[in-house]
């Protein structure tokens, strides 16, 4: 069994993912265990493969759990704070447009009173 694919992964559903999880995990145990009497090179080479076909497996079953979050949470008001995007700590933090736009009412009357001015320039 060569490596598995990532996109053949997402067309199959969780319980067989889990399934094939498990049998690579047996694989690999035994893999392990016959590295420990003295196999040939190639097992220790399949080994790698296993090793990187168990993150593939894993990296699908949780981005479909991610995917289903997101749907979950959709529309609510508030997400967990691993779904929500990171961004930078400084931008996470900005005023929103909104309360960036806002002028208090003393502000207000100042721009009233004292307009900017406007100049004719030369050309």
């Amino acid at each position: 069994m060569a490596g598995v694919k990532a996109y053949t992964l997402r067309e199959s559903s969780k319980a067989d993912l889990e399934k094939q999880l498990d049998e690579l995990k047996q694989e690999l145990s035994s893999l392990k265990a016959q590295k420990a009497r003295g196999a040939s090179a190639s097992s220790l080479v399949r080994m790698h493969t296993v090793r990187k076909s168990i993150a593939r497996v894993l990296t699908v079953i949780n981005q479909q759990s991610r995917a289903q979050l997101r749907l979950f949470y959709k529309g609510k008001k508030y997400l967990p704070l691993d779904l929500r995007v990171k961004k930078t700590r400084a931008i996470r933090r900005q005023l929103t447009k909104r309360q960036n736009s806002l002028v208090t009412e003393k502000q207000k009357k100042k721009i009233i009173a004292f307009p900017q001015r406007k100049y004719a320039l030369k050309a």
